[in-house]
């Protein structure tokens, strides 16, 4: 089969487009066709080994953490999925991922695929929008009527948590640039910041319950914007490089995500795409054999808006 590896980490120029032996489910796993999967900020820091510790890889290494595919084949002792079912699935961070003809995975790390969207479309939402929902319900426990700060909600993970906390009746404020402002207002934004010209933690005037961050910042600029939430609330923080601030004298959590598979969630978020509740934005699709210039143009800051990989 064909697949992108790299052999060494590095810039996008180590990952290689070359054949690979077809893999063998083991017990309880099945293999998938893979129709689609997708680009995610991660990728290009596994690739470039800034990951190792937290991440070890046995290399060479086939990246692709989002998997939307046709079951093919089933291991030993798999139940609840069969030849034929698609499926989606996030896939573990120090195994071959998506980005292949055939990946391997967990039967039981999987959901059937929403059947209202084209499958290879799939690919685009279970890792963001996992991370979304774990860091809004799980860890912060939004509520109906509380107000929550998404601090950058313009990319993929924002415009699923935009989406989840309307959905629960929380009051969102994003902040946005004016590339990304009128999706972010679309997808149900209260109130829109414009990062880009204005001062986030001045524009924000009322306390916030939740503050969610998924944007490079400061520390500083993270203490003070961490300020703005009441006493009692929470601060998540998808920038594991950078830790979300805390008060003990205030009651205030800081909390940093590392996402986890779980398929009833994502089951969930499959249900919510069929119901149209929840949508799913693809910028572009881009043939597997191009996956190296995507990681060019997200390392030169080029890259915007979802990217499903095609195979």
């Amino acid at each position: 089969m064909k697949a992108i590896r790299f052999h060494e980490y590095g810039d996008a120029n180590v990952l290689r487009y070359e054949d690979v032996d077809l893999p063998v489910p083991a017990s309880g796993q099945v293999r998938i066709r893979v129709a689609g999967t997708s680009f995610n900020g991660v990728d290009g820091n596994i690739r470039a080994g800034f990951m190792q510790g937290p991440m070890p890889l046995t290399l060479p290494h086939i990246p692709g953490l989002d998997v939307a595919g046709t079951v093919d084949e089933l291991g030993e002792g798999v139940s609840g999925v069969k030849v034929g079912d698609a499926v989606v699935g996030f896939l573990p961070f120090v195994e071959d991922g998506a980005s292949a003809e055939y990946v391997l995975a967990s039967a039981g790390g999987l959901a059937l695929a929403p059947t209202s969207i084209p499958l290879a479309d799939a690919a685009a939402f279970p890792l963001v929008a996992l991370t979304a929902r774990q860091a809004l319900f799980d860890h912060a426990g939004l509520k109906a009527g509380e107000r929550v700060l998404i601090n950058g909600a313009g990319g993929a993970v924002g415009g699923y948590a935009v989406q989840l906390a309307k959905a629960a009746g929380a009051h969102v404020i994003a902040t946005a640039s004016p590339r990304t402002a009128e999706q972010v207002k679309a997808q149900g934004a209260d109130e829109l910041i414009d990062h880009t010209a204005t001062d986030v933690t001045a524009a924000v005037t009322e306390p916030v319950d939740v503050l969610l961050n998924l944007a490079p910042i400061d520390p500083e600029t993270f203490t003070a914007l961490a300020g703005r939430v009441r006493d009692g609330g929470v601060v998540v923080s998808t920038t594991v490089w950078m830790p979300a601030p805390s008060d003990a004298d205030r009651g205030v959590r800081g909390v940093d995500l590392y996402v986890n598979n779980d398929r009833e969630q994502l089951a969930e978020l499959v249900e919510r795409i069929d119901k149209g509740e929840l949508s799913v934005d693809v910028a572009r699709r881009v043939p597997l054999s191009e996956l190296p210039a995507v990681h060019a143009d997200a390392a030169a800051g080029s890259l915007h808006g979802k990217i499903v990989i095609v195979p």
